[in-house]
Parts: C-alpha cells; sequence; structure tokens
C-alpha cells in the first residue's frame, strides 16, 4: 500500500518561482498546491489543510509576514509548519519571521539541496505532531469509555446498597450500609465530574439558566451532606440571608458546585470542627456579581503559593505530589462551570486554620 503523500502549499506572487520550486520538489514524495498570493491561499486553507506551507514574504496585498499571522492565529491550523522563502536580509526577515510565527526559513536563489532537506525536516515535526494528537485523542477516548463504565458498577453498588438498607438490620449493618452509600455517592460525583468537565472541554455541555431560589438549593445540600458531616464529627452550619434570593442560573450545575466544595471541606476537616456554608448577598455596583457564597474549613489550609493553581487541571498531579490537600478534578469542574455563569471562584486562608473557598456570581 502506498504511503499518503504529504500536501505542500506554494505560495508566491511570481509564476516563474513557483515552477522552479515546484521542480525544486517534483517526484511521488509530495503532493504541490501552488497559489499566486497569501490571499488566496488563505481562501483554500480550510479545503487543502495543508502540512507544510513554503511562503514568499514579499507579495501585493498581503505580504508574508501578515499570512504568517493569520495562518497561525486559527487554532485549527496553528501546528502546520511554515518555511519564509524570501530575498531580504536574513537576520532581520528572521526575527520578524520568527515573531509572525515561522518556523524555518530560507534565501532566494533557493538551492534545492537546502530546500528539500528543510521541507524534510519540517514534514517530520508535522508527523510527530500529528502521531501526538492522534494518541492523545485515542487516550481520551479510553478514558471516557473506561468511566462510563464505571459509571455502571457504581449504580449497581448504589442499588444494591439501598436495597439491603429496606431490610430489617440492626444498627452496625444499617452504619455500615450507610457508609457504602456515601462512598459510592462520592465516587458518583466524581465520574460525573469527570464527565461534565470532558464536555465542557469540548464546548459540548450547554447552560440552561433558569430563576433558582439558591437558599432553597442550599438546605437540600444540608439534608445530604449532615449525615455525613455528623459521621465525621464535624458541625455542619449554615448562615443564609434573612431575604430570599433568586436568580437566573443553571440549578444543575450550581448545585453540583456546591456539592464538590462541601464534600471537599468535609473530607479535609478534623474531627470536632465546623464547616460553615455562608450566603450573601452583593450590592449591585460590585463588578455585576449579585451573590458571594462561601465554604469555610478549619482543616489543613492551602498555602499561599498554589491557591491560584489548585483549579487547573493540569496541576493537580503536580500539586498533590508536593502534598497539597484539598485539591482534584472537582475544583477545576468548579471553575468551568463558574466561569460559564460569568462568576469566579478563588480561594482565601481561614484564620487561624483553614481555607474559605469562594464563589461570586
Amino acid at each position: 500500500m502506498m504511503a499518503q503523500r504529504s500536501k505542500i502549499a506554494i505560495v508566491d506572487d511570481e509564476r516563474s518561482m513557483r515552477v522552479q520550486l515546484e521542480s525544486l520538489l517534483a517526484g511521488n514524495e509530495y503532493e504541490l498546491a501552488l497559489f499566486e498570493s497569501g490571499m488566496a491561499l488563505l481562501a483554500k486553507l480550510s479545503e487543502l489543510d495543508p502540512d507544510l506551507i513554503i511562503l514568499d514574504l514579499m507579495m501585493p496585498e498581503i505580504d508574508g509576514f501578515e499570512v504568517c499571522r493569520q495562518v497561525k492565529a486559527q487554532p485549527q491550523f496553528q501546528h502546520i509548519p511554515i518555511i519564509l522563502v524570501t530575498v531580504l536580509d536574513a537576520s532581520k526577515a528572521l526575527v520578524e519571521g520568527l515573531e509572525a510565527g515561522a518556523d524555518d526559513f530560507i534565501q532566494k536563489p533557493v538551492s534545492r539541496l537546502e530546500l528539500r532537506a528543510r521541507v524534510r525536516s519540517m514534514l517530520r515535526i508535522k508527523k510527530q505532531y500529528d502521531e501526538l494528537e492522534a494518541m492523545l485523542k485515542m487516550r481520551e477516548e479510553l478514558s471516557n469509555m473506561i468511566v462510563h463504565d464505571m459509571s455502571s458498577s457504581i449504580v449497581s453498588v448504589q442499588l444494591n446498597a439501598t436495597l439491603m438498607q429496606e431490610k430489617q438490620v440492626d444498627e452496625e449493618q444499617k452504619e455500615r450500609i450507610d457508609s457504602i452509600l456515601m462512598a459510592a455517592d462520592r465516587l458518583d460525583e466524581f465520574v460525573n465530574d469527570m464527565l461534565m468537565l470532558a464536555k465542557m472541554e469540548q464546548s459540548k455541555l450547554r447552560i440552561h439558566p433558569t430563576m433558582t431560589h439558591i437558599q432553597q438549593l442550599i438546605l437540600d445540600a444540608e439534608k445530604h451532606f449532615k449525615i455525613i458531616a455528623q459521621s465525621r464529627g464535624i458541625e455542619l452550619k449554615l448562615e443564609l440571608p434573612k431575604m430570599q434570593l433568586k436568580m437566573e442560573l443553571d440549578a444543575n450545575l450550581f448545585r453540583r458546585v456546591l456539592a464538590n466544595l462541601l464534600s471537599n471541606a468535609l473530607q479535609y476537616s478534623p474531627e470536632g470542627t465546623t464547616v460553615t456554608v455562608k450566603l450573601e448577598i452583593l450590592p449591585p455596583d460590585q463588578k455585576g456579581h449579585h451573590l458571594r457564597l462561601q465554604v469555610i474549613d478549619e482543616g489543613p489550609g492551602i498555602p499561599e503559593a498554589y491557591r491560584k493553581r489548585i483549579f487547573e487541571k493540569f496541576e493537580v498531579v503536580e500539586l498533590k505530589k508536593k502534598g497539597v490537600a484539598q485539591i482534584g478534578l472537582g475544583l477545576t469542574f468548579c471553575k468551568l462551570a463558574v466561569d460559564a455563569h460569568c462568576g469566579k471562584i478563588y480561594v482565601a486562608p481561614n484564620r487561624p486554620n483553614g481555607s474559605m473557598f469562594i464563589v461570586e456570581i
């Protein structure tokens, strides 16, 4: 089976130069497409999807620097290598070309050996990029498959534990079943966070704002987490305003944000401490935010150096290695959900011990 040929776009306003570059690269290795201007290339870029662009620098309408900038400004084309070809002073063109996003540079008159060597080098880099992208995509699809399979197992655990709970059991068995259900619920939340996180990053998640009673969401969460708090010897305390607060937001997403923050606080709080959920109505002149939700714990706290990093998923592994508590994908999900509501989430120290996770929407 013949290997797929690499697609190369040659862009030069002089026909003789296009023909010369075409002849220097002639053979069975490459599929060549010739363009008389940068505008012509940009118009056909999506359709052609080249593996490499050989671009003249001095052209009418828009020069090679601007073509380079426009190509690299589009995420789907940023990985395409660009070789600039010019008669200009090499050092000056090189600096400006690299700033515009070019990957390599060759001076006129063009040597056949040099051109083919640089083309092979750039195509090798492009091939490595494509292979890495394919591997990452396959790994992501495998991860999603595993998460979906985990969901089925968790549902089975929850169902069987619930059926056991409905039968007459002694107090000790009841406590153990409650522990199984709590652990299953926690794992279910984690799996759902992973699924929702993937969908949000792929722009597949749709926000559905409705008029939502904020205090009631908090009261509903308290019913669930109060059992967990009591089992760990932690007091769960609410501080809610008397004035009823209703807002247009995605109730399901906000409920998950609250659940993640509460679960996180309870997991890392020592026995005999208090976790407080505090809701405030903000004055309308404060940057457009109308509510401030705080989940306050008396746990180990988060060092100042890490407070801005704990919401980024690529920081989680590194911070875990350093022994930083209260981090995980749940916080990344919270940030994406809050950002989707044009709000902000951050963490501050709770004096003398603990953390305050703050959401403003």
